[in-house]
């Protein structure tokens, strides 16, 4: 094994991290072959200034059997689960206009804090929509109204801002970047309400026209010279919102997959485009999963099962669909805090809810993690329906002030740590003030989290094959140990 250290330059408070880039021959195979090694370790803490910092090493030692008396997460590399598909944030209308609106020294600083793997946190996968949603500055789709034949789809309107920055987003991420999408109306003529807005339902007569739209929405991203892997069936299909919304009984989300999307995309060269069902929250994806999923016709579209983060946690829900359907691929694919209030940007609670919901979605299955908006302005916007709200980074277009918040840091403790193709591996606490996850990086390398939401410090042993490192974790922090 060779290694060396590169320290990162951008933006200042991550200015002196180290990262262990390591090149490594064969995997390791035991647990002495990690236990030789030192363990790096990178904290973010409430009250202090640590954010993503390397505070040292810890180093293993021969230890008797554990007591209950002494806190533990035990680390199991003999034991893979799921392969990480990647960790990321939407690249919406919204982030792109703020991003624009930016001078170009600021624009480079969110790039490479967002997707540079080594001088920021390395997101891996972002998500995109066909069309608007509520984070446009105004409703639009790709076509004339009534033009069944899709004749007149352009997507002029997103070679503007989004496209452009989608570019750069890849190019600055390289080449591990997966981008999807998903769609928050079919354009108002083809649903019953006459509405692209407030819900309403597609109508049948267009469910051919609406499945040949994702394939042109497709090739003509890809003709832009952007990639999409690929999308989800409709965001929320059962929320009628005041912005873009489309309603779906399980059955008819079925049906649509099973009769007119899934065969449209075969029969257009696309089989290799990943198809996701529900794209909703965690509270009925059982039941939701359960009805496409046992009609084998239409299951055979269908690579996963997308869900969000509103309305409750429901993580077990997430388990017992991968419990029930283990070889289909569970994606989280939104979440975010709010209403927007400026008054509260600096709030630690923020930061912790995305570790929480991220240490139990990878525990239940989840192959990706994908946040909101990655940028908003100071208003939390633009949304052509005042629906603001935080995400990890807002700026101020004015003054091109840039502000990082709490979740920014615990989203980057996963996503730049734990890379495309990690395997999930065990990880066991013994303390319930102590979450943890852990996952085997393709390089060799292990990334355990722990994350303690406590307002007390929590001493522990980090423990494999036996040997143990001994350390603490702050109160109210995240740690990421680097093996």
């Amino acid at each position: 094994m060779t290694r060396r250290l590169i320290s990162t330059i951008l933006p200042g408070w991550f200015a002196g991290i180290t990262v262990l880039v390591g090149t490594w021959g064969a995997a390791r195979s035991s647990a002495a072959d990690f236990t030789s090694e030192p363990v790096t370790v990178y904290v973010t803490a409430r009250n202090t200034g640590q954010r993503l910092v390397r505070t040292g090493e810890l180093h293993f030692a021969d230890l008797l059997q554990p007591t209950e008396k002494q806190e533990s997460i035990f680390v199991d590399p003999s034991k893979e689960f799921q392969t990480v598909l990647g960790i990321g944030g939407a690249l919406t209308d919204a982030a792109a206009e703020t991003f624009y609106k930016l001078p170009a020294d600021k624009q480079q600083e969110i790039l490479t804090a967002y997707f540079d793997p080594r001088k920021g946190i390395g997101y891996s996968l972002g998500r995109t929509s066909i069309h608007s949603c509520d984070f446009s500055s105004e409703s639009y789709t790709y076509v004339t109204n009534n033009d069944t034949t899709l004749a007149s789809f352009n997507i002029g309107h997103d070679l503007k801002y989004r496209i452009p920055f989608i570019k750069q987003v890849m190019a600055t991420a390289g080449k591990d970047f997966t981008l999807f999408a998903s769609p928050w109306s079919p354009p108002a003529w083809m649903k019953d309400n006459n509405d692209m807005l407030h819900g309403g339902k597609l109508k049948p007569e267009f469910y051919d026209a609406w499945a040949r739209y994702y394939v042109k929405f497709i090739k003509a991203y890809a003709q832009a010279g952007v990639p999409i892997w690929g999308l989800t069936v409709q965001n929320e299909p059962m929320a009628v919102q005041p912005w873009e919304s489309c309603l779906y009984t399980a059955e008819e989300e079925r049906d649509f997959v099973k009769n007119f999307l899934g065969p449209t995309m075969v029969e257009n060269g696309l089989k290799d485009k990943k198809i996701l069902i529900w794209d909703h929250n965690r509270s009925i994806m059982y039941e939701r999963a359960e009805a496409v999923l046992d009609d084998p016709k239409a299951a055979q579209y269908v690579w996963g099962v997308a869900f969000h983060w509103y309305v409750g946690n429901y993580f077990e829900n997430v388990k017992r669909v991968q419990e029930a359907f283990p070889k289909t691929h569970l994606l989280f694919t939104e979440g975010c805090n709010g209403p927007f209030d400026a008054a509260h940007i600096h709030e630690w609670q923020w930061g912790e809810k995305y570790g929480i919901s991220m240490i139990n979605d990878f525990n239940s299955g989840a192959v990706g993690w994908t946040d909101w908006n990655v940028l908003l302005d100071q208003k939390g916007g633009p949304n052509h329906v005042q629906n603001y709200c935080f995400a990890p980074i807002h700026a101020n277009t004015g003054t091109g002030e840039l502000t990082y918040m709490s979740s920014y840091y615990y989203l980057g403790h996963f996503s730049k740590f734990i890379r495309p193709g990690a395997r999930r591996i065990i990880s066991s606490s013994t303390d319930d003030d102590l979450l943890t996850t852990a996952f085997l990086n393709k390089d060799g390398r292990i990334a355990v989290i722990v994350m303690n939401p406590s307002e007390t410090e929590q001493p522990f042993y980090l423990w494999i094959g036996g040997k143990a490192a001994q350390t603490s974790s702050p109160a109210h922090s995240i740690m990421t140990l680097v093996i």
